[in-house]
């Protein structure tokens, strides 16, 4: 049985900058706008005395902590970074619980950020160099799988479009996303393909952003000033890397079946389904989350188009997902987007979510995938 942290840490503050093109911010900006958000959701005043040691991490571009100090004036403390493909967010988190869970620090920051716009591309600088062999770019890689996924379980690029549409509906329900439009399945289906099957409404866009945790001692939560939530489980997990591994069958993430099982484990969980409430997963593509949907144990193997169909991730079904958009409407800014899903799922959990509240959400999940994808990351929070 898995060791575990659950309710040993506590979230009593979250804090997110408007994620988007932001010309108008610098790192350091957006890094202030998050972190004292976080500060003020958590009643606190003086986070030079408060604020025992930060964890943040970054991928464009991947420097040192010194932005990250200079930004919050946190001198006299450490402040660790990582990166880590795009469950860098979760890990940082990951990182911060366990300090406190080890007994090293009673109160910690974690901040996750990232401005990829300013570095004049379009896309990830993701080394996707060989695929069986052949060439690709992450739109290309994943694309195979989603086309393996149609001829074995008699899927279409419909299903596809009905995860697109429910996304960029939440995303208009999300005061910080960047995309805010309605669109419908034609849209989706009409759109310049990019690598078929996806078009354009497949695939997230690239956003600068920066999103914040305070996390405390269980113990002391009652001290701060929101209602606390408890960390029940957070982990990472690394699988062969797919575009090598010979049994690499297209149609699961095997990193999220290792990472599922340790954190289920942490958490208690045996019947994900009827035990989480509302889940934030990663939707790079809309095939990804159609796959993570199953790979989660949400449902079983073949039966997510089926629920794509009946709305059972909607923000009105059995087990909402992507309630504020995903990647989808926020973009993907690495650093910050599993930090991102934690404030999320916060608001969630305290029904401070406004028009995209899950009721009686009790439990939540997140979830990334990064690299080929050969890591991922969860964490599941819920009330004490």
């Amino acid at each position: 049985m898995s060791k575990t942290i659950r309710d040993k840490v506590a979230i009593v503050g979250v804090g997110a900058c408007k994620f988007g093109e932001n010309w108008d911010k610098s790192r350091e900006d957006m890094i202030v706008d998050a972190a004292y958000e976080a500060y003020a959701d958590a009643g606190i005043d003086d986070p030079q005395r408060q604020i025992e040691a930060v964890f943040c991490g970054s991928v464009y571009p991947n420097g040192g902590t010194g932005e990250v100090a200079e930004a919050l004036k946190l001198f006299d403390r450490p402040i660790s970074k990582l990166a880590n493909y795009c469950e860098t967010g979760t890990d940082t988190f990951r990182y911060g619980v366990m300090s406190i869970a080890a007994g090293m620090y009673d109160t910690v920051l974690v901040v996750g950020f990232d401005k990829p716009k300013d570095r004049g591309v379009s896309g990830p600088s993701v080394d996707f160099d060989r695929v069986r062999g052949l060439p690709a770019t992450p739109a290309g890689w994943f694309s195979l799988c989603a086309a393996r996924y149609f001829e074995t379980y008699d899927a279409g690029r419909e299903d596809l479009a009905k995860i697109a549409v429910k996304n960029h509906h939440n995303g208009t329900l999300a005061p910080k996303s960047m995309l805010k439009r309605e669109i419908s399945v034609d849209d989706v289906l009409n759109a310049r393909i990019i690598s078929w099957p996806f078009g354009l409404y497949d695939c997230a866009a690239q956003s600068d952003g920066a999103a914040a945790v305070v996390l405390s001692r269980a113990d002391l939560a009652k001290d701060y000033e929101n209602d606390p939530v408890m960390v029940k489980a957070v982990t990472i997990a690394v699988s062969a890397n797919p575009q090598t591994d010979p049994n690499f069958d297209f149609l699961a993430w095997k990193p999220t079946h290792f990472a599922a099982k340790d954190a289920y484990a942490q958490a208690g969980i045996s019947e994900p389904f009827r035990q989480i409430d509302v889940a934030q997963v990663h939707d790079c593509f809309t095939l990804t989350e159609l796959l993570t949907y199953e790979d989660l144990g949400f449902c079983k193997k073949g039966e997510a188009k089926d629920h794509v169909a009946s709305g059972t991730f909607e923000l009105s079904g059995d087990l909402p997902v992507n309630t504020d958009g995903g990647l989808k409407t926020f973009g993907h800014p690495t650093g910050a987007t599993g930090v991102r899903m934690i404030y999320e799922n916060t608001l969630q959990l305290r029904g401070k979510a406004g028009d995209r509240q899950v009721k009686n959400a009790s439990m939540a999940l997140s979830h990334n995938i990064g690299g080929p994808p050969q890591a991922c990351g969860i964490a599941i929070i819920g009330h004490p």
